[in-house]
């Protein structure tokens, strides 16, 4: 064979190689299923929780061994906030032998302010159960409680709910129909704080707003899952089912 020939076969093969590296994932599937599957540029981002990645305990901390009150029927427990196959799991599950039960609740360890905050998420579905997303302050911290909510109610998750409290202050609840199952497929959900106006948005479309008595407080950005007490009017009754498990890929905060 002469030395053309053989440059020519090699140009050939290198090229086949780079052709089946583009064209099929590591198991041979199609470059299309991977098209997902992307680098995220961080730096334009004030906060970027990335749940594929280990934790950054310097960021984040999961609540331990206290409770919000009457109407959450669990004791927040950090081996229910989980960051494992590419996502943070929070869970609700039962606690111990006493048939009490655990949340899950995944936090910021700093405050923040106006911006737009986003969540990547899949919902528990099950009857008496809340998966959220949300900023908060309150007494707890010396602050007045200002809270700006992103809410799933289990027992029907083709809708969300959004509320807002300014000084405690709250009865903004209002549910919009997604239009689709939010329990199946993971979804962008988020809101704009402004000074004068809240906006909620469904995968980057608007979807409510909000403009009077705005909070105005800094607050933690926060995720949890929980199980209602004495709210069956709200949740609908708990029917004591175990594990239950709500997945977030990322969470992130852009200053405004």
């Amino acid at each position: 064979m002469g030395l053309k020939m053989k440059k020519a076969l090699s140009v050939l093969c290198a090229s086949v190689m780079v052709f089946s590296l583009v064209s099929c994932g590591s198991d041979g599937s199609s470059g299309s299923e991977n098209a997902s599957v992307q680098q995220v540029d961080t730096s334009a981002y004030t906060l970027y929780g990335d749940f594929s990645q280990p934790a950054d305990k310097k960021l984040w901390e999961a609540s331990n061994g206290w409770s919000n009150g009457n109407m959450f029927n669990c004791t927040w427990r950090s081996k229910n906030a989980v960051i494992s196959d590419g996502t943070l799991k929070l869970s609700i599950d039962t606690d111990g032998s006493d048939g009490k039960y655990s949340g899950g609740e995944y936090r910021t360890k700093e405050h923040y302010g106006y911006g737009l905050y986003e969540v990547s998420m899949k919902p528990i579905k099950n009857v008496g159960v809340v998966s959220s997303f949300f900023t908060y302050t309150g007494p707890s911290e010396n602050n007045p409680w200002d809270e700006i909510d992103i809410e799933f109610l289990g027992k029907d998750t083709t809708k969300v709910q959004f509320n807002y409290f300014t000084n405690g202050k709250g009865n903004h609840e209002k549910i919009i129909d997604l239009g689709f199952d939010a329990s199946e497929e993971f979804h962008t959900y988020g809101f704009r704080w402004e000074k004068d106006k809240i906006t909620w948005y469904v995968d980057g479309k608007e979807v409510h707003s909000a403009t009077k008595d705005i909070p105005v407080t800094e607050g933690k950005l926060m995720m949890n899952t929980w199980n209602g007490k004495g709210v069956d009017s709200w949740l609908g009754k708990y029917d004591g089912t175990t594990p239950l498990t709500a997945e977030y890929q990322w969470a992130r905060f852009t200053a405004e």
